[in-house]
């Protein structure tokens, strides 16, 4: 019988140390998330700014767009930049995100080779501006960036988009991570409810430990078949200090951190999550609960090199991604 057949007993869950919303929501987010301090990560602009004061790379601002007059802008802001990203400030699970590879004969072409006219661009920021694709619906800014040009050693795990890391951090420590790689399914987008593969991570080594998509073990990507055993993510332990520091930066003490590699400036810093996900439990076959109930008990006033380097000691798994993959699995 397959892990996800033994996860669908209570008992089973219990035992894998698995929570699930309404012990997120109180016991962590109500307790340790103050309410006031939810727009620095809301809104992604207030992010990027609060990050460069704590000297936290981030990709580079193009310019912003706030008003529909803005709109008619665009083509001047974009002149010069054969690549960049759309998103808007205000949005979430990575709706309203437009990514442009270059542009060839005044087309703007996307990762999956689809043209865009400059008028089909200005459509999509005005949509944004509208609150389209913002929490609640309500008025939203427009941010242009530039292209992340991801690390070399992560092109065959992903499929026409970037591959991020999400890590989830309590009281400064790490406590359990994740990548996303992007597939067809998913539309080129590293989002796993769209069909985006999650691989569990090693918080020690930054090593694979299992794989999933659609709530299956995944053991090669759907698209370009590589070996996911073999994904390590390089710069593991810069990383896991940027993610730490998250927690300083904004006061939060539950949080997810959404990073990227970038080949030129190394790991940096995507957006902010103050209700993260739960799905990370599935792609690491493990509950968060032990790993929050050990982090309580820690004292506060601990440097990041040290609630880092207690992660890595304490949370530290061995990859099941090994052998032969079960053909028998059935969704949970």
């Amino acid at each position: 019988m397959s892990w996800f057949k033994d996860w669908t007993w209570p008992g089973r869950l219990q035992d894998k140390g698995i929570i699930g919303m309404n012990r997120r929501n109180i016991r962590y987010i109500g307790r340790y998330n103050s309410r006031r301090l939810y727009p620095l990560v809301d809104d992604k602009l207030k992010t990027k700014l609060l990050a460069q004061q704590y000297g936290i790379t981030t990709p580079v601002l193009i310019g912003t767009v706030t008003t529909q007059f803005g709109v008619k802008h665009i083509g001047d802001m974009l002149t010069g930049h054969n690549g960049f990203v759309i998103k808007p400030a205000k949005g979430s699970g990575g709706k309203g995100i437009l990514v442009i590879e270059k542009v060839v004969d005044n087309q703007f072409v996307k990762p999956s080779g689809a043209h865009l006219t400059l008028e089909d661009v200005e459509r999509h920021v005005s949509n944004i501006l509208s609150g389209l694709y913002s929490l609640g619906g309500s008025p939203d800014v427009a941010l242009i960036e530039t292209l992340i040009n991801f690390d070399e050693s992560l092109m065959a795990y992903t499929y026409e988009g970037v591959p991020d890391i999400r890590v989830i951090v309590f009281k400064g420590y790490p406590v359990m991570a994740m990548m996303r790689l992007s597939t067809a399914a998913s539309d080129g987008k590293a989002n796993l409810h769209q069909g985006a593969v999650g691989v569990g991570l090693n918080i020690a080594t930054g090593e694979a430990l299992r794989g999933v998509q659609f709530d299956r073990p995944c053991f090669s990507h759907p698209d370009t078949g590589h070996d996911l055993a073999s994904l390590v993510v390089p710069q593991w332990d810069t990383l896991l200090n940027l993610a730490a520091s998250c927690y300083e930066m904004t006061g939060l003490g539950y949080l997810g951190t959404d990073m990227v590699l970038d080949r030129q400036h190394g790991p940096m810093l995507l957006e902010l999550n103050a209700r993260p996900g739960l799905a990370i439990q599935m792609t690491n076959g493990e509950g968060l609960r032990r790993r929050l109930d050990l982090i309580e008990r820690q004292p506060d006033g601990v440097s990041v090199a040290k609630r880092v380097a207690f992660a890595q000691h304490h949370f530290a798994r061995k990859s099941e991604l090994a052998g032969t993959p079960d053909t028998t699995t059935a969704s949970a």
